[in-house]
């Protein structure tokens, strides 16, 4: 297996995701070929601790699964789970 070559995207964080990465926006550089092998390299990068099983993602605003493709390009939004009753 090939690593994935390298895309530049926009990444936008909400609420604890937000507060955690100190920014609400950042540009990357990465290699991750799915939202889970980007959720895992920016978790890594601030410092967070939540998993994805009950986080939220989408590519250019349309909801998308865990497994989705990344592209040169895109936006991804991160969201962590919701409390509230």
């Amino acid at each position: 297996m090939s690593e994935q070559p390298s895309k530049t995207i926009q990444v936008r964080y909400f609420a604890l995701f937000r507060e955690r990465a100190g920014v609400s926006a950042e540009q990357l550089t990465t290699t991750a070929g799915t939202t889970l092998e980007l959720f895992e390299a920016t978790r890594e990068r601030h410092g967070s601790t939540e998993p994805h099983g009950h986080c939220k993602v989408a590519i250019n605003d349309v909801m998308v699964g865990w497994d989705a493709p990344i592209r040169d390009g895109d936006t991804v939004l991160l969201f962590p789970p919701v409390g509230g009753g």
